[in-house]
């Protein structure tokens, strides 16, 4: 099996995808709907996908956060479970973080701190934020070695109104 080697913006045509490898690689539908969600509320700045001859086997979104103005949140990742274990959404997270860190943007994720750190993301730099979620799996990635301190605020498709 040839792995991909490569990602590009998503697409219209690729949402019926996307929704598909969204429900395969998570346990509910509950990603699939945020997106859509995002995607309604015009909160999505960048979707990418990891096409291959099989179909869309990678997917990442960055949303606008509402506070910090200017700041976006990663999520969802997701590769599909015939795909996982490949380091492809390492390579899709990477790929994004360094443009994001070119365009002088600063990126909260929530998930595993032993995944995302290898993309650059920080609990450090995390530390003084105030979300609604669990501190310990909150991280950031920005250019710059501060500790910014915000209470953030989530679009309304997170469910954190």
């Amino acid at each position: 099996m040839t792995l991909p080697d490569s990602v590009r913006a998503a697409r219209a045509a690729d949402h019926d995808a996307i929704d598909a490898l969204l429900r395969a690689a998570f346990p509910s539908a509950a990603e699939s709907r945020l997106v859509r969600d995002l995607r309604a509320a015009g909160q999505i700045e960048t979707e990418v996908v990891m096409p291959h001859v099989s179909g869309i086997v990678g997917y990442l979104a960055l949303s606008w956060l509402i506070e910090p103005t200017g700041w976006l949140a990663l999520a969802p990742v997701a590769v599909h479970p015939d795909w996982q274990a490949k380091r492809l959404g390492s390579r899709m997270v990477a790929g994004a973080m360094k443009l994001a860190m070119i365009k002088g943007q600063s990126v909260l994720v929530l998930g595993k701190p032993s995944f995302y750190s290898r993309a650059g993301f920080s609990q450090t730099r995390a530390a003084h934020l105030t979300t609604p979620y669990p501190p310990e799996f909150l991280l950031l990635c920005r250019p710059g070695a501060d500790v910014p301190v915000h209470n953030v605020c989530y679009p309304s498709p997170f469910g954190q109104d």
